[in-house]
């Protein structure tokens, strides 16, 4: 049979299966050699297709989706240097561990290193950063290979989506013709021709709840709640943090400082109140429960670190050991949510004393109304956050860039009953992508707000095209301070003669013009009532908006962040 033929059966063999699998959505990347992966994706009638020219933009855009929507995406580029800027959005699937199908169309084997054009060495070329790499059969339409290319897509998506949920690679090697015969493709009813079944614990076990009865007769314990995106945690956790009766920690990114979830136990003010010396000594724990990965906050890590506590115990159903002060005494590989339920369950609630949990909630009390004190003066960062979190609708989803955005989010949104949901880039924390990260993860409807600095702006310009493209309106806000904001607060800022030029990188630009070519609402704001207007009004709009907030200079936005700091601990001295 013509090639052709089989290059449609082999491949619509492949790409109706990892439908059926579960993929909902696809990334494309225009390119040659994708060309039948391409058109074939686009011709199935279950599988949702978005095109971002540049690919590494398309590579973050298909992480937000999946981080969104919490499955496998697939993502497809043409041959050479695009599958390369596929690899940044690759890193931070790994680390911050969501699933990505990455199909990267290749030369066939005899024009390999033989001067190509668009030829380059693809084979395993994402290395540690892949769970799985497969160098794909040449297409043939014969029984045996049209069942390998089923299997190897079923595969695919389980293998992504199990703990840890990562990248898998498979590199299609395609000889032309590369245009697909569409009358010898059949797509399926749904049905997942390969059965993957994975078997997931629903109980702890006996020796993990005589564990957790030891760990009960401490007073001292606190457990810290990082970046954790589950469905059901919020409630779970807060019912074991009462039976234990210790105080949450809770990272803004563990969805416990927004929703209708008990709230007793939940700090948030953690940060300034360990910046006291006095606290920091008083509260050292004797056992850490930790869920979810490693917290923003710096001082809260020191405490971990500093803490010869008798019980470290960190829970990760992802076989992890995500464990940077390496002071874990236990790695307990559970889903987290089981985990709580369980030990809520089954660990008995020991009448102890609360003074340590009392101190903990004290201080909480003590350092919220400082930290929501407004300053007089206009450019204070933390005030965008401020201000920010309390014009959003309950259900939006708030979308945080690293550097200083997301420091501020952890200083200063304060728990409420909203439910928003809040997502960041927090596996390598890098400031790339972030816009397209946001933009994908905007899909499903909810209003979805972005909150970046200039340099991070920046940083993903192109990304703003998918807006424009596929009409998803969202609402970014700029923090403008001209430079990079957070070396401000590091050891180097001490360092004038070659700061500036090295670390506070000025760029002087004027977004408007960006904005306005990918065919957003760009508005600079004066005032904080013209800002919370602003917010208001792109809540409405269907369309991208961006709101620049210039602020203070660095140094200066450094002194009323330490005026703040100084004020809670000045305060804390009598509780400690």
């Amino acid at each position: 049979m013509d090639g052709n033929y089989a290059l449609t059966e082999y491949l619509g063999a492949f790409i109706d299966e990892m439908v059926a699998s579960g993929v909902k959505h696809a990334v494309i990347s225009p390119g040659s050699r994708s060309t039948p992966l391409a058109l074939l994706m686009a011709e199935h009638p279950t599988l949702k297709t978005w095109i971002n020219i540049d690919e590494r933009s398309a590579g973050f855009f298909a992480l937000g989706i999946a981080k969104s929507t919490q499955s496998p995406v697939a993502l497809l580029c043409t041959s050479g240097t695009a599958a390369a800027n596929y690899f940044p959005a690759i890193v931070e699937a790994t680390y911050s561990r969501v699933p990505l199908i990455v199909l990267t169309a290749d030369r066939p084997h005899e024009l390999r290193e033989v001067g190509a054009p668009q030829a380059i060495n693809q084979i395993d070329m994402y290395g540690s950063y892949s769970k799985w790499f497969v160098e794909m059969a040449i297409p043939e339409n014969t029984p045996a290979l049209l069942n390998y290319a089923k299997t190897v897509a079923a595969r695919a998506v389980a293998t992504s989506d199990s703990a840890p949920a990562g990248v898998v690679h498979l590199n299609f090697p395609l000889r032309e013709p590369l245009v697909p015969n569409f009358n010898h493709v059949t797509w399926s009813k749904g049905d997942s021709v390969k059965k993957v079944i994975t078997n997931k614990e629903e109980k702890i076990s006996a020796s993990v709840i005589e564990l957790l009865q030891e760990v009960n007769q401490y007073e001292k314990g606190i457990i810290v709640c990082g970046p954790q995106d589950q469905e059901g945690f919020p409630k779970a956790v807060t019912e074991l943090a009462e039976v234990l009766g210790y105080p949450i920690l809770a990272d803004p990114l563990s969805q416990l400082r927004s929703g209708k979830h008990a709230k007793e136990n939940v700090v948030e003010c953690y940060d300034a109140i360990l910046k006291c010396s006095a606290a920091f000594e008083a509260l050292k724990p004797d056992v850490v429960i930790r869920l979810g990965a490693m917290p923003v906050s710096k001082v809260l890590t020191q405490l971990i670190s500093a803490s010869e506590a008798r019980y470290h115990l960190v829970v990760d159903e992802n076989l992890g050991f995500r464990d940077p002060t390496l002071k874990a005494t236990h790695f307990l590989h559970y889903d987290e949510v089981v985990f709580c339920k369980e030990a809520a369950t089954h660990v008995i609630a020991k009448r102890k004393a609360k003074q340590y949990l009392q101190q903990w909630i004290k201080a909480n009390e003590i350092a919220r109304p400082i930290l929501q004190s407004h300053v007089s003066d206009f450019h204070f960062e933390g005030d965008v956050v401020r201000r920010l979190t309390s014009t959003m609708k309950p259900h939006m989803c708030l979308f945080i860039g690293n550097s200083m955005p997301i420091r501020d989010v952890d200083s200063f949104y304060f728990l409420d009953e909203k439910n928003i949901r809040i997502l960041a880039n927090r596996g390598a924390n890098g400031i790339d992508g972030i816009i397209s990260t946001a933009l994908g993860a905007s899909i499903e409807g909810k209003r979805l707000v972005l909150l970046v600095g200039d340099i991070t702006f920046y940083h993903d310009l192109n990304g703003l095209l998918a807006s424009k493209l596929h009409n998803l309106p969202i609402t970014i806000v700029v923090v403008n301070n001209n430079g990079g904001g957070i070396f401000s607060f590091l050891p180097q800022a001490k360092e004038e003669k070659h700061f500036e030029l090295l670390f506070g990188t000025p760029m002087d630009l004027d977004f408007e013009k960006v904005v306005n070519m990918y065919g957003g609402r760009f508005k600079r704001v004066q005032s904080w009532s013209e800002y919370e207007d602003q917010l208001l009004e792109s809540y409405e709009a269907n369309q991208l908006t961006v709101i620049e907030v210039p602020t203070a200079s660095r140094d200066e936005n450094v002194k009323l962040h330490r005026n703040l700091w100084n004020e809670v601990t000045k305060e804390l001295q009598n509780l400690f």
